[in-house]
């Protein structure tokens, strides 16, 4: 088991995949995973709809104007949801969860990418949200926030490197 340093150090955005199925008993470590994602007071306003129907795949794919095309080549999804009735913070949790995947997936030897959705839109001015609320089926009180693409890597990607670090971002004390 890495440690918690070396996760995010390994941690890179995938977006090519082999066409290996994730097995059952790894989704299902996924999903106990983002359940345990936290929240404010415990609101816990956030679902997930784990998605390797090659047709929905797709439809995710076109749903924004730009940076969802390589999601048909995943071969899971995980369409990140919020009930928005629940808690003023429901972005903020749900954006904790979409990190808790991505950093799942690395651990469990998968490659992932994070797909903003939130106040993107197609060409035509539709946003993808409301896109992908009619193809799923998702209740109008309901947002999504992101989708998780993720599959086995089709490549390696170096590490990130410890002495690309930000530091002067750092600040003690005071600004």
């Amino acid at each position: 088991m890495k440690s918690f340093l070396e996760l995010a150090q390994a941690r890179r955005s995938h977006r090519k995949f082999t066409d290996e199925k994730i097995p059952q008993e790894i989704q299902e470590e996924l999903k106990k995973i983002v359940l345990m994602s936290p929240s404010g007071h415990r609101a816990n306003p956030w679902e997930f709809i784990f998605v390797e129907d090659k047709a929905s795949l797709e439809a995710i794919s076109t749903c924004k104007a730009a940076g969802a095309a390589f999601v048909k080549d995943a071969v899971l999804a995980v369409v990140v949801i919020a009930d928005t009735k629940k808690t003023d913070v429901w972005i903020e949790d749900c954006s904790v969860a979409t990190t808790f995947l991505n950093l799942a997936a690395e651990d469990l030897g998968l490659g992932s990418c994070w797909v903003q959705m939130r106040l993107r839109s197609k060409e035509s001015g539709e946003m993808a949200s409301d896109v992908l609320k009619k193809y799923f089926n998702i209740p109008e009180n309901y947002e999504v926030l992101s989708v998780v693409a993720m599959g086995y890597k089709a490549e390696e990607k170096k590490v990130f490197d410890m002495s690309r670090l930000q530091l002067e971002k750092i600040h003690t004390e005071k600004f």
